[in-house]
């Protein structure tokens, strides 16, 4: 009998898919140690199939679509796929990887889940307010939950960039500006996200991105470069990856920037000498969406299989919607560029990952589909939204005590599309609940709630129904007005110059103040806002970042007074936009602000030019933001005192134990974010002011005391010298415990 070549390939290739399947090797022994699979695996691999490994693509719908994907799947050309997001349309690519593709090498399904899936927490940078690990952490859990109900084991969270800039519209997905924060909530994150067990199916496999420095772009603008000093990267930017990888992440991601210009998806340093040899990383490293290729528009690569060579050559392990491996790394291993050791190391990476998560044994979805918006999910997501409002000023409107009419008014009070935030793929606006419908369902039966928007989107100019709302207005015991910015104005691509209120929403604030009627603000925004006015003229201003799905009745019961407010700014809120970028820990000048300094409107005419007594200050805004990073307010009245250190000499490697007397002088239950810094005075190196070091949600009853006490290692003082050693110097330093970065209670203490 006689086969034509393209017949006995068909069929020597059907053989060998029945072989493997059938076939008893170690790769598909669940009990055997991953080591031993991965590298039985490999050595059963062409070199198409390992390169396969390595690349990443975009799922789209479609009937000839999906026999597109089935076929790629099945020649073994796709490691993950991104943005499958019904259950059978996971199962069926994965019938076909685990049933027809020769090894059965399941697909990693791909989505960004950032905060949260069906049921939408408060953006990050709103998790962050809550300085509350374990709700950052049940965020995770929940979004790992529902996400894996359609198949999806990986995301690209928690985004780790420390961030100062506000007009950087990523700061959204953010945990801040602090770095001990930023890592503290990164590494909940990553808990939660991979669970006790990554092979649980319902844990997903958490990325720790940008790596490194994204949150510095030049200007706060996207896609910008970074000028990052080595010191700085060290002990500023470095430190939440680094516990990333101590907390099992499985993934990173390279950011878009480069930094002193090397763009982070071809920096070898930091993918190969930090991330592996330092830290000794062991998952797999993703670039960004297209990042490869725009190593060219960079100036950093001639063309696309450079830009392959470099990238993988430093350490990106797989190639996301880039074309650049599956197009150009077989040339580049016949042309000497790149050696199959690597290739091998690379897809090893991959495997491991994968069997981790335990898709050899659980390829399919297994997740109900009713785990979607759970009862328990929600009440989750509403107290997330609860810790994360912030309460920046009241002056005793706040709680709504005995009133019988209220004004709602502004353009996100009724914006369910608006309140979910940025990177919000799934969230459904039909299943969020605003602030408007809240105040309705639970108390429109003792309250009279009356709403107008007046602006229609937070971008409108049009005035022409102000008059109209005022009237409205006057006729209300107290106004709330739900004023602040869209989701599309923060998150990737948008960043904004200027980050006040945009289209009319001052001039209508100013109008409903002269109505004489009690005035209070919430801003519902993705990043801190300018918004010096706004302060003035409210009564009480409540600042919320994106709440997510459950986040109207999360703010109706703060409103109300059902909750106190506990939230705390993880950023510092400037005065102005020209501020920025802007944080609590600078380092000390040699001629600080003393707040005294004379402003430009009350300067003398013809002033003689002089710089005697002049200071690190703006002559036209003074210096200091409008509210300091870890501020914020609550129905609770709290006083700190008896600050007590149990000793004013430490050792290196000793550890300081810190108390103070907290009391709750208020006539209402409420939650407290006791803060300790440390100022460090002299060192090799100039130092920040002060540090965030430790903190901890304490609530107590009215007119209720308890001791706060903290441990804090000797160790956690350590920063990069002149040498550029990461070491603790001796010498003279003052710890702080309060509410705020501003904290005054403070004790002075030698390290020898």
């Amino acid at each position: 009998m006689k086969y034509g070549k393209a017949l006995m390939a068909t069929l020597l290739l059907a053989t060998g898919n029945m072989l493997y399947a059938a076939g008893d090797f170690t790769y598909k022994k669940a009990d055997a140690p991953v080591e031993d699979r991965v590298n039985d695996l490999l050595s059963r691999m062409t070199i198409d199939e390992k390169i396969g490994q390595l690349n990443q693509r975009s799922f789209y719908e479609g009937e000839e679509a999906m026999k597109m994907w089935q076929s790629e799947v099945q020649a073994g050309n796709i490691g993950s796929l991104l943005n499958i997001v019904t259950p059978d349309n996971a199962d069926a690519i994965q019938k076909v990887a685990m049933e027809k593709s020769r090894l059965g090498i399941p697909v990693l399904m791909a989505r960004d889940v950032i905060h949260g899936y069906k049921t939408v927490f408060p953006i990050p940078l709103g998790q962050a307010a809550t300085f509350d690990d374990a709700i950052v952490e049940l965020g995770g859990r929940v979004a790992a939950v529902e996400a894996s109900s359609d198949g999806i084991r990986w995301t690209f969270t928690p985004m780790m960039d420390i961030s100062r800039d506000a007009r950087w519209g990523r700061i959204a997905e953010s945990f801040g500006e602090d770095t001990y924060l930023s890592t503290r909530l990164a590494v909940a994150n990553i808990r939660g996200l991979q669970g006790e067990d990554p092979s649980d199916p319902t844990s997903i496999a958490a990325c720790a991105k940008h790596f490194v420095g994204y949150g510095a772009s030049e200007s706060g603008r996207d896609y910008n470069s970074t000028y990052i000093p080595p010191r700085q990267l060290r002990d500023v930017y470095l430190p939440p990856f680094k516990a990333a990888v101590e907390a099992g992440v499985l993934t990173f991601m390279t950011s878009f920037n480069d930094n002193d210009g090397v763009p982070a998806t071809g920096n070898r340093a930091l993918l190969k000498d930090v991330l592996r040899d330092e830290w000794g990383f062991k998952g797999f490293v993703v670039s960004d969406w297209g990042s490869i290729q725009q190593m060219i528009p960079h100036g950093f690569c001639p063309d696309l299989s450079n830009a392959a060579d470099r990238a993988f050559n430093a350490g990106v392990d797989m190639d996301m919607e880039g074309y650049a491996y599956i197009s150009h790394l077989k040339q580049l291993i016949e042309s000497g560029k790149v050696s199959m050791g690597d290739i091998d190391n690379a897809v090893k990476n991959v495997l491991r990952v994968k069997f981790m998560l335990g898709l050899f044994e659980n390829p399919y979805v297994v997740t109900p589909q009713s785990v979607k918006y759970d009862p328990q999910h929600l009440a989750a997501a509403r107290k997330a939204a609860e810790e994360s409002a912030i309460l920046l000023k009241n002056n005793g409107v706040l709680p709504l005590k005995g009133v019988k009419k209220v004004f709602l008014t502004g353009p996100l009070a009724d914006a369910p599309h608006e309140q979910m935030g940025t990177w919000t793929f799934d969230g459904e606006k039909s299943r969020t609940v605003t602030i408007a419908k809240a105040m309705r369902d639970q108390f429109g039966s003792d309250v009279e709630i009356v709403f107008d928007p007046c602006l229609t989107f937070s971008r409108d100019r049009s005035t022409a129904g102000v008059a109209e709302a005022c009237r409205k207005a006057s006729g209300a015991d107290v106004i709330v007005a739900v004023m602040g910015e869209e989701s599309i104005l923060s998150g990737e691509g948008h960043s904004r110059a200027d980050i006040t209120l945009p289209g009319a929403q001052n001039e209508y604030l100013e109008a409903l103040k002269a109505t004489g009627k009690p005035l209070v603000t919430v801003v519902m925004t993705g990043r801190p806002m300018a918004i010096p006015s706004v302060d003035e003229i409210s009564d009480a201003l409540l600042y919320v970042f994106h709440p997510g799905t459950m986040g109207g009745p999360a703010i109706a019961d703060i409103l109300f007074g059902k909750v106190s407010p506990s939230g705390k700014l993880p950023v510092s809120l400037p005065r102005f936009s020209g501020q920025t970028p802007l944080y609590y820990n600078q380092h000390a000048t040699g001629r600080p602000a003393t707040g005294k300094e004379t402003l430009m409107y009350d300067a003398p005419i013809e002033a003689p030019m002089t710089s005697t007594g002049c200071s690190s200050y703006y002559f036209d805004a003074g210096f200091g933001p409008l509210y300091p990073f870890g501020y914020g307010l609550s129905y609770g009245r709290f006083t700190y005192s008896d600050l007590r250190l149990d000793s004013d000499s430490y050792t290196p490697d000793g550890t300081i134990r810190a108390s103070v007397t907290l009391t709750n002088d208020g006539d209402m239950e409420a939650t407290e974010v006791v803060q300790l810094y440390v100022k460090d005075h002299f060192g090799s190196v100039t130092r920040p002011v002060r540090e965030l070091k430790q903190y901890s949600r304490v609530t107590l009853k009215p007119h209720e005391s308890t001791t706060v006490s903290f441990e804090l290692p000797v160790k956690e003082l350590a920063f990069t010298g002149l040498d550029m050693k990461f070491a603790v110097e001796p010498g003279d330093f003052t710890l702080y415990i309060g509410g705020s970065s501003k904290a005054d209670l403070a004790k002075d203490f030698k390290v020898n």
